[in-house]
């Protein structure tokens, strides 16, 4: 069975290979779309192929890839490895089990969310019989209740209460497909069979295809199945028959080889096909649309196609992954060869649509009776028109192309030159004349009248003027208001005869306009207004000046710093702001609405400063784009959504050092570890449209409001306090409804020194302390008791010690008066001794002049020798020799070594020189001294002068206090 199924897999995609190649090789046809919104590998970062699609209960997008489970939530994409790395060729959700179903080479399992909160993955390759072992691909799932239907080319296995049950077929299945709660399968080379009761059978009439390749079985009507086959096309399954579709859809899916099939909106089918990409029927088999790689598709090869409640298509391909909106008002078309480059201007004409591009001017035929012959559109340029297009404008029933080089008149697809004027702008009528245009060139404004015979004729151009005009009104006084890119606005006076300028002012910030750039003037509801990157403004004619519009710009919003407005049909406007578009409605004074969502995917696509948008009729726009043109359709809104679904918490994860995921379920309360406190949250709105949401958060706790709207989808929050938080946040669209606040509770722990271990410790720690207090305290006592006892001893001895001292103090001061008393008593005996000698010296010397008066009995004084001998007693008694020594002895008994101190300290002193000082110590009058030398009183004062030049005293020093200090 394995070979025959091998050889006839390789001769399917031998035949598919074979086709491709002839089927690239036809010219392919351009053709408008429903918006298709493109998921590249780059975005994903996954495998090419993606063989099978489904969505969860939480409206994420699971996709089978070939490198594992690759899942999208409108914002996030993740990819989820299966064991061993197989490719995921089948996808189903189980809503009721939050469960992903998935199989590929040898596995089959589902993954769920475990109880910590991660996406894991479950195998049930366990649960195999040993006799029927799992050896190929699993290709599709499908879940119901109360079972899970496995299907791979060799067996069906149904995975129902904890077994796996295994049906096979007569020989090699190829796909199992669902329609209406019923299964079929293709046996090959058998015909189509049903699943009845875990057993198959054989559809009546259905051996034909058995090598057809059965790969699509939709429901058509009550009773009955579209059958889509790859090589044979359709066919229409009854209760008796099966029967051909005959149809031009048919055809185009035997050509390009139909590979699945979807139901949209019950009245409609959209079959994927290898070589040619999407193809949308109705019942009777008219193609309403076809999406391939040339109107917007990756890729032409569809390997799987999924509808969700909002009826987006999504496709599998073999290089990518798109979105379709099936139900857009909008219908593209790109060129995405670059056949005529950017588009500057676009208008619908006489049958024919023409796009004025920086390559020249484009048209092909228009097809005016149904959007699905768009596909005819075939681009050719109209020769002479090479060059930059600027404007295309209708006046009259007549065509006019402002270009590069001139201006000139449309007619077919003839291109004919009216002015040599260089960079035709802005071209309309005058509001005083209707007979003459005005237009705006590189050089300044030209006019055109118009004929006898109807048609437009050059004029003139205005001389006196020759600045670039790229916007150009006429008020309601007939002057003229010309914007320039960088000098702000001109007001021009004409001539009566409108041939010459008289009057130019230039208005600029001295007049009130914000600045001299990008100031632009339209004229909106019969009113003059002018745009600016700070909103619109207005001109007072009485005061000269302009000011703020204000009242339109609070009403308009963000679309206040539009630069560019565009008559719509009835009292709308076009307002573009920096890429951006919205459709104003004015429907009376004082009322304005806002319509910007529907436009949020033409954001940035066109040319900006030379948006252009041209009205086919009052619900059919054409929008030039960078590559192409979007028709748009206003009466076929679609409809809006009644809710929006919640906000789902992706992932919430450490941030710092070693980041790692705490969980990924919102519902499952979590405890964080007070060392983990740093967290990030991501959030995604499972949305899946060009709008981008908005969020608002709020941590539960933590803050103190509600964040303010914001594209974001993570919040990191650092260092939190332990405690309980509830994070709550919620999303918005545009102007829509509100979504749910989703909500998501975690703990963050006690750090280590508050857990309750950590309590436990700190009553063991006590407990121990208090021990160790306690002896450490009575260790303390016996210390201090020691110290005190010790410390007493010391105050003792030291008392005792100060006792003595001050005993000894007394002793010493007894002896120290006992010897000054000494002292004094020695030094006034010296005195008295000193005294005596001098009281004995002038006795003697007194008797020494008594004696020289004496005179004998005649009277006559007696002779020297008489005397001699009594003089010699007298000079014995005055020996000063005796008399020193005496006195010497004395002094050095009363101030021990003073001699000897004065002689050190002064060693050139005589023997008479201390005798003077020993003298001046007792502090004797110079009288005194005198006698005691046996000098004058003169002599002892000259004595005295020369002992203080010796002693280097100073003036000031007194002589005996010097002397009594040594």
């Amino acid at each position: 069975m394995t070979k025959k199924f091998t050889l006839f897999l390789l001769l399917n995609l031998g035949m598919w290979w074979w086709s491709l190649p002839q089927a690239l090789a036809q010219p392919s046809n351009d053709f408008h779309f429903p918006f298709v919104q493109n998921y590249p590998k780059l975005n994903y970062q996954a495998g090419n192929q993606n063989w099978a699609i489904t969505k969860g209960h939480n409206n994420v997008m699971y996709f089978g890839n070939s490198d594992g489970l690759l899942a999208f939530d409108g914002q996030y994409w993740q990819l989820n490895r299966m064991p061993n790395k197989v490719i995921v060729r089948a996808v189903a959700a189980d809503t009721a089990a939050n469960r992903i179903y998935a199989g590929g080479f040898g596995e089959l399992g589902y993954w769920h969310y475990n109880h910590q909160g991660k996406f894991v993955y479950q195998t049930l390759t366990h649960l195999l019989p040993k006799a029927s072992p799992l050896k190929d691909e699993i290709w599709k799932i499908y879940v119901e209740p109360d079972r899970v239907i496995f299907q791979s080319f060799s067996a069906i296995y149904i995975y129902a209460q904890g077994k796996i049950t295994v049906i096979k077929g007569e020989h090699t299945l190829l796909f199992l497909l669902k329609a209406k709660g019923r299964y079929f399968v293709e046996v090959i080379a058998k015909g189509l069979y049903e699943l009845k009761q875990n057993k198959l059978v054989l559809v009546k009439g259905s051996e034909f295809l058995g090598m057809s390749g059965v790969l699509s079985v939709l429901p058509f009507s009550e009773n009955s199945f579209l059958i889509g086959t790859a090589k044979n096309g359709v066919f229409l399954l009854t209760d008796a028959t099966i029967t051909p579709w005959p149809n031009a859809a048919n055809d185009f899916l035997k050509a390009n080889q139909l590979n699945n099939g979807v139901v949209l909106q019950k009245d409609y089918f959209a079959f994927g096909t290898i070589l040619n990409g999407i193809i949308i029927v109705d019942r009777e088999g008219t193609v309403i649309n076809r999406i391939n790689k040339s109107s917007g598709l990756q890729n032409n090869t569809v390997l799987s196609l999924f509808t969700d409640q909002e009826q987006n298509l999504w496709a599998g391909l073999d290089n990518g992954i798109d979105r379709i909106e099936i139900n857009s008002p909008f219908y593209f078309y790109f060129d995405k060869t670059g056949k005529f480059g950017t588009v500057y201007s676009s208008i619908i004409h006489a049958g024919k649509i023409y796009l004025g591009t920086n390559q020249g001017l484009f048209y092909s035929d228009w097809p005016s009776n149904s959007p699905q012959n768009y596909q005819s559109l075939d681009f050719k340029i109209i020769e002479g028109s090479q060059g930059q297009v600027w404007e295309l404008a209708l006046v009259d029933d007549q065509l006019f192309c402002g270009h590069n080089e001139g201006t000139f008149l449309v007619q077919g697809t003839q291109f004919r030159k009216i002015s040599d004027f260089k960079g035709g702008w802005t071209l309309k009528k005058l509001s005083s004349r209707q007979d003459m245009l005005i237009q705006g060139t590189y050089t300044g404004l030209v006019l055109y009248r118009k004929t006898q015979d109807g048609s437009w004729a050059l004029s003139h151009k205005i001389e006196g003027f020759g600045e670039p005009s790229r916007y150009v009104e006429q008020d309601n006084n007939g002057q003229l208001w010309v914007s320039h890119a960088y000098k702000g606005l001109f007001k021009l006076t004409l001539s009566p005869d409108l041939q010459n300028v008289e009057k130019i002012k230039r208005y600029d910030q001295r007049q009130g306009l914000p600045k001299d750039y990008h100031i632009n003037t339209f004229r909106l509801d019969g009113r003059l207004v002018f745009t600016s990157d700070n909103g619109f403004y207005v001109y007072d004619a009485i005061s000269d000046s302009f000011s703020k519009y204000t009242e339109l710009n609070k009403k308009l919003g963000s679309f206040a710093k539009a630069n560019r407005i565009i008559k719509a049909a009835g009292s709308n406007y076009w307002f573009i702001s920096q890429g951006r578009v919205a459709l104003v409605s004015m429907p009376q004074a004082g009322t304005l609405q806002v319509n910007a969502t529907p436009f949020n995917m033409l954001s940035g696509r066109m040319v900006q400063h030379y948006e252009n948008i041209s009205r086919i009729s009052n619900s059919i726009y054409l929008i030039s784009i960078d590559e192409g043109f979007v028709v748009y359709n206003a009466a076929a809104r679609p409809a809006a959504r009644k809710t929006i679904p919640p906000v789902l918490i992706r992932r919430v994860q450490h941030t710092l050092e070693d980041p790692h995921v705490l969980t990924e379920l919102a519902s499952q309360k979590i405890e964080i570890p007070f060392k983990q406190n740093s967290i990030s949250i991501a959030f995604s709105l499972p949305y899946y449209s060009q709008i981008q949401p908005k969020f608002q958060y709020f941590l539960e706790g933590y803050s103190r409001e509600w964040s303010d709207w914001s594209s974001t989808t993570q919040k990191e929050f650092l260092n939190l306090a332990q405690g309980e938080y509830r994070f709550k946040v919620r999303a918005k669209i545009e102007n829509e409804a509100i979504s749910p606040i989703t909500q998501f509770a975690f703990t963050v722990g006690p750090p280590w020194y508050a857990t309750y271990w950590a309590y436990i410790g700190y009553v063991v720690l006590g407990i121990l302390l208090l021990y160790v207090s306690r002896h450490l305290y009575l260790q303390k006592l016996q210390r201090d008791k020691e110290r005190i006892r010790v410390k007493m001893e010391q105050e003792k001895e030291e008392v005792l010690k100060r006792e003595a001292l001050i005993n000894e103090q007394k002793l010493v001061k007894l002896r120290n008066e006992q010897l000054e008393n000494e002292l004094a008593s020695k030094s006034r005996e010296l005195a008295n001794s000193a005294l005596s000698i001098v009281s004995k010296n002038e006795l003697l010397e007194g008797i020494r002049e008594e004696i020289l008066q004496l005179k004998d009995a005649t009277g006559k004084k007696l002779s020297a020798d008489q005397l001699k001998k009594l003089q010699r007693v007298i000079d014995e008694g005055m020996d000063r020799d005796y008399d020193w020594n005496l006195f010497e002895t004395s002094f050095n008994e009363a101030h021990e070594n003073y001699f000897k101190k004065l002689k050190t300290l002064h060693p050139d002193l005589t023997p008479k020189d201390l005798k003077l000082c020993a003298y001046l110590r007792l502090n004797m009058n110079s009288k005194e001294i005198a006698s005691l030398l046996n000098i004058t009183v003169r002599s002892v004062e000259i004595s005295r002068y020369r002992l203080r030049k010796k002693l280097n005293l100073d003036h000031e020093k007194n002589l005996v206090e010097f002397l009594m200090e040594v």
